[in-house]
């Protein structure tokens, strides 16, 4: 399993109101600015699950390891992005593995 990365960090959201998805995903966008990932996406949900369509948004990043992950949440960038995304987000699910 080398070459795979240490740590891999997914969030699912859901905005209170649909037409808030553009504004949670530009705030969400700014995450990508933050240097401590290998690899870091945010997209919106495709829908193409027939079964679940809760999730609007995805964040998908990778990190070489557990102290990249905490400087990542602790970038002056991950606490703006909380200040405009959770006024209009309903559901968060995070998981690492």
């Amino acid at each position: 399993m080398s070459g795979r990365p240490n740590i891999r960090h997914v969030v699912f959201f859901s905005a209170k109101n649909q037409a808030d998805v553009p504004r949670v995903l530009e705030g969400l966008s700014l995450l990508a600015d933050i240097p401590h990932s290998d690899f870091f996406e945010v997209r919106e949900n495709t829908r193409d699950d027939a079964l679940s369509g809760e999730v609007d948004i995805i964040v998908y990043a990778e990190f070489a390891s557990h102290d990249a992950l905490t400087a990542y949440k602790s970038h002056p960038l991950y606490q703006e992005s909380i200040r405009v995304v959770r006024p209009l987000r309903d559901l968060r699910i995070a998981a690492d593995f």
